[in-house]
């Protein structure tokens, strides 16, 4: 019966895991004027309307979860209660997920997982490589320098 149960629990959790993959659309109503503020970002960036709009959510949720917590850091410190760590805030990439960064020319505009720069197509940039399949990771070259570093003991 044990078994059983895993193989159902594991079918459970595959099924929710491809619902997460497929994207939903989502309906709104804003004014006259965000509505064309959007268009001509957009039309700047050379992205899709809907494109811009997943991006900032994305991005809102993230820089207001950051912000909470810098709140709660600041008064713990103040009260002289130590803070938690944290893991840096990133889309979907961790880099402990990427084996290694290729540099490439992008061939669609993209946003870099570490900073959220905008990357326009045909700038370099960094694609992680990965060992298990997952969501594409892409690194800006400023964010990119920060991680590399001389390997120790290795000669030229």
């Amino acid at each position: 019966m044990t078994g059983l149960t895993s193989e159902r629990d594991d079918g459970a959790q595959a099924a929710d895991e491809a619902d997460e993959r497929k994207e939903r659309v989502l309906h709104t109503r804003v004014p006259d004027s965000l509505d064309k503020h959007l268009k001509r970002r957009a039309r700047t960036l050379g992205m899709s309307v809907s494109t811009v709009v997943r991006n900032v959510l994305l991005t809102t949720f993230g820089l207001v979860e950051d912000i909470v917590n810098d709140g709660t850091d600041i008064a713990l410190a103040v009260t002289g209660q130590e803070t938690t760590p944290r893991q840096p805030r990133g889309r979907a990439t961790t880099s402990n997920e990427v084996v290694a960064w290729q540099d490439a020319v992008l061939n669609v505009n993209a946003i870099c997982d570490r900073c959220n720069a905008i990357l326009p197509k045909g700038v370099r940039a960094a694609v992680g490589i990965r060992e298990q399949p997952g969501p594409r990771a892409i690194l800006c070259p400023s964010c990119l320098g920060g991680l590399a570093r001389p390997a120790k003991g290795v000669r030229k």
